[in-house]
C-alpha cells in the first residue's frame, strides 16, 4: 500500500516536534519508513508503526484510558495499521473508535507525540514505532470495551490511575494543546 506509506511519510515530514527528542523519533520513523516497504505494516518484522489516541472531553477535561488485557496497564487506544486506512490520523481515529465503543469523535492530524516501545506482537518480539493524537469528543458516557481491554474509563486529566511515563507524557502534551494547564 504505497499510498497508506506515502501518506505516513507526509505527515511525519510535516510535524514540528515540541523538543529534540521527539525530533530524533520523528527522524528515526521516517527512515523506517524510506528503508523498509512495508514499515507501516504489522507483517513487517523488527520494527513497525502503530497509531494510537488519546481521547480528551475538552470541557470536562476528562481523558479516556483502556486497562490492555495482556500487558495489564492503562494506556491510550490504538493499535496496527491497516491497509483500508488513508493515513495515520484515519488509523488513529477508527482504533479509538473501535476501543471505546464512542461514535462522536473527530482527530487532530497533528500527531502530539511519538513513542518507541518494544512489545511481543504476533508472536515475535517487535518494535511499535508509534504515532500518537489527540481525539476529541463532547460524549463522556459510558465506553464500552472489547477482547483486547479489561476495562476502560474517564479520568480527570490531573488525577491519573498509576500509568507509565509514555501515558504521563501523552496526557500533559493534550492538556498543552487544549489549554488545561493555563500559562
Amino acid at each position: 500500500m504505497r499510498a497508506l506509506r506515502d501518506s505516513c511519510l507526509r505527515t511525519l515530514s510535516a510535524w514540528q516536534p515540541p523538543n529534540e527528542r521527539q525530533d530524533q523519533l520523528r527522524r528515526h520513523f521516517l527512515d523506517h519508513l524510506t528503508g523498509v516497504a512495508d514499515g507501516w505494516s504489522r507483517h513487517c518484522r523488527g520494527a513497525h508503526l502503530t497509531a494510537s489516541s488519546l481521547i480528551c472531553a475538552p470541557s470536562t477535561g476528562r481523558v479516556l484510558l483502556t486497562l490492555h488485557a495482556q500487558i495489564g496497564c492503562w494506556l491510550q487506544t490504538g493499535g496496527h495499521l491497516e491497509p483500508a486506512d488513508s493515513s495515520l490520523p484515519a488509523a488513529a481515529l477508527r482504533e479509538a473508535a473501535e476501543e471505546s465503543g464512542l461514535d462522536s469523535l473527530t482527530v487532530d492530524p497533528d500527531p502530539l507525540l511519538l513513542s518507541r516501545h518494544k512489545v511481543a506482537c504476533s508472536g515475535h518480539q517487535t518494535v511499535h514505532l508509534d504515532v500518537q493524537f489527540l481525539v476529541i469528543t463532547s460524549q463522556v458516557g459510558d465506553p464500552r470495551f472489547g477482547a483486547e481491554s479489561t476495562d476502560v474509563k474517564w479520568f480527570n486529566h490531573d488525577q491519573l490511575p498509576e500509568v507509565d511515563e509514555s501515558v504521563a507524557a501523552l496526557v500533559e502534551a493534550a492538556g498543552g494543546r487544549l489549554g488545561w494547564y493555563g500559562d
